[in-house]
């Protein structure tokens, strides 16, 4: 009997009311817009900038939609994409070194349906657009790195042993030369650094010829050919993984992240404009480093009087441009930093920055404190700044690094690794506690190439796209309205119901819609159309055997669903596979497929034998349907 428990009609209600909901906000369109940030923290973002940027577009004859004061920034809402490029033009200059004005794609979604978490769905990069940026490590630096950690595992081991020295510090030809106090302990120097280099490193020694020379109270460490490719190679690996954790914190859809070449990555973020902000949290390289104090103002400015700066140290200055001493030996680095959080210290109030270390940072930490009570410990902000110069007309790109102690503080107690740092401002702490909790780069790492890809390719492609399932989707309805009659409108509200529920899932979850995602969508359409012909034909060939109308739909549905759930399995198999070992745009059609199967079977099966139910069932006699 033709039959359809209630509690389906009211998930079916649900579930419709649901997805009108969380499509909606796809005919909201994002206003172009340009956002002016401030680059300096002596500039000020307020309601005198708000008048300024409205002063300046005003003179140019520029007509924006708002300008308005949001979190921080000024927002200038645009009516179109050349004129947002006009006004971006406008402003940069005008508003000079202190402020940046990027461009930006603004969401128009109404507020309430925000507060529901119904948000339009994400645009691949060609659809809509975005910024490419393409980055170069610096493998010499990376290689600087790694030497001075060798050389510093190095003092600690001569240390340990209690063999004198009076330097071991990297040379310029790559090469770390120790310089020992007393030469009849070259034999076991040599001994304690081989020991030392092999726990660092396991393939830093070379495997021919010696990698450890001595002669008379001096040992040079030559490192292997292959210890220095891998550097390079673990230096290009560690930063790729480094700006993928940064990408995410951006919380960018469907970003490529590519390694080009020995020392190269392609970055690609789709709807992003803002390229001064993306560079800024990319490529940023600030971190902390902690060293021991090792003279205190005085004893500094007497050093840099005399020019006689103690062996092992090295002048620093403060803010306010105060020298100290530090030691040489950098005692815990970023990269060992493991969670860092921005937060308020509650005896002072001022903003700080909660740290978490590793074990093996954690561990020196602990030994640190615990033999320097009552010593100081100073903390330095290091930042590296890339630069622009123009050469003989030609861009030089090279960088400046900025060092300052931002924390000298005593001792006051034992930790290990869960303390946490002050001195910096409330803008400061927030974004070294984005940068460290993404990692700190292995090596430094150079843009040298950037671009914002516009959107009006993407704006044709989306009209192309929209307008080819629109015209196969129009033509489907029709056929089934003229082919199966009532059946063929049952039919027909079930695609659209499925169309809308593929946007409003893919909306709901953060799905991305790239153009082959376009593919998959009218696939998944077509295999929706598949499953009605089946269910259709199914219930013909039952009246075609002489059964009673409502006991043939019954029989057909019953009959067909077997088929369309063994067919629909396995094409969604396939993809489910594309999306685990696919990549860029297989990845995109996989999605939009996988979504639009599963709405499919439902609403071919469990959609479409509701409504016929509402219209076929009940008491009165039915001598026939039209179909």
């Amino acid at each position: 009997m033709l039959e359809f428990p209630r509690w389906k009609y009211a998930l079916i209600l649900i579930v419709v009311l649901l997805s009108a909901l969380y499509a909606v906000p796809n005919l909201y369109q994002k206003d172009p817009s340009v956002q002016v940030t401030k680059n300096r923290p002596a500039a000020v973002v307020d309601e005198a900038l708000v008048r300024r940027v409205e002063q300046l577009l005003s003179e140019a004859g520029i007509a924006p939609r708002s300008v308005e004061l949001e979190g921080g920034q000024v927002l200038v809402r645009l009516p179109d994409a050349p004129t947002q490029t006009r006004a971006s033009d406008v402003l940069r200059p005008a508003l000079g070194q202190d402020y940046s004005a990027a461009l930006n794609l603004v969401p128009t979604t109404p507020a309430w349906l925000e507060k529901l978490g119904a948000r339009p769905m994400s645009l691949g990069l060609d659809l809509q657009g975005g910024v490419h940026f393409m980055m170069q490590v610096d493998q010499k630096a990376a290689l600087e790195k790694r030497l001075d950690g060798y050389a510093d595992a190095i003092r600690t081991a001569l240390r340990e042993a209690r063999i004198g020295y009076t330097g071991a510090d990297r040379r310029a030809d790559g090469t770390i030369q120790v310089t020992l106090a007393n030469a009849a302990d070259a034999a076991r120097a040599r001994t304690e650094i081989a020991n030392a280099m092999g726990g660092m490193g396991g393939a830093a020694l070379g495997t021919s010829g010696p990698a450890i020379e001595v002669d008379g109270n001096r040992i040079g460490v030559r490192l292997s050919e292959g210890e220095l490719s891998r550097i390079a190679t673990d230096a290009i690996e560690q930063n790729r993984n480094v700006i993928a954790n940064r990408i995410n914190a951006i919380g960018v859809a469907e970003p490529s992240l590519q390694r080009q070449g020995d020392d190269r990555l392609v970055i690609q973020l789709p709807g992003l404009q803002d390229t001064a902000e993306a560079k800024r949290l990319i490529g940023a390289t600030a971190t902390l480093e902690f060293r021991a104090v090792t003279g205190d103002e005085a004893q500094a400015a007497a050093a840099l009087a005399d020019n006689n700066i103690p062996a092992g140290s090295r002048i620093y200055y403060d803010q306010n441009g105060q020298p100290l001493l530090l030691s040489r030996r950098l005692l815990v680095s970023g990269d060992e930093l493991v969670n860092a959080q921005p937060q308020t210290d509650p005896q002072t109030g001022l903003p700080a920055v909660s740290i978490t270390l590793n074990a093996a940072g954690g561990k020196r930490m602990l030994d640190h404190t615990l033999e320097n009570v009552g010593n100081r410990l100073g903390i330095v902000y290091v930042e590296r700044i890339p630069t622009v110069t123009m050469v003989n007309g030609e861009e030089v790109r090279s960088s400046r690094t900025e060092e300052r102690v931002i924390s000298s503080s005593t001792i006051r107690g034992v930790f290990g690794k869960d303390f946490q740092t002050t001195g910096l401002s409330r803008e400061e702490a927030t974004a070294l506690a984005k940068q460290l909790k993404a990692g700190a780069l292995a090596a430094p790492m150079d843009f040298v190439e950037e671009g914002v890809i516009g959107p009006s390719l993407g704006a044709e492609n989306v009209a192309r796209g929209t307008q080819a399932v629109m015209y196969a989707f129009a033509f489907t309805l029709v056929f089934f309205a003229l082919y199966y009659r009532m059946f063929g409108l049952i039919t027909c509200i079930a695609l659209l119901l499925n169309l809308v529920m593929v946007v409003a899932v893919m909306s709901l979850f953060g799905a991305t819609m790239t153009l082959p995602g376009f593919a998959g969508l009218a696939l998944s359409i077509g295999m929706s159309v598949d499953a009605n012909v089946l269910i259709n034909e199914r219930i013909r060939e039952e009246l075609r055997a002489g059964l009673p109308p409502r006991t043939a739909i019954a029989t057909g549905y019953d009959k067909a669903s077997g088929t369309i759930f063994d067919s629909n399995m396995t094409a969604l198999l396939a993809g489910v596979a594309l999306y685990a070992f696919g990549t860029g745009p297989l990845r995109g059609f996989a999605v939009t497929m996988v979504i639009g199967i599963l709405t499919s079977v439902f609403t071919a099966v469990t959609v479409s034998r509701g409504i016929a139910t509402l219209i076929y069932g009940g008491r009165r006699k039915l001598k026939s349907i039209a179909i």
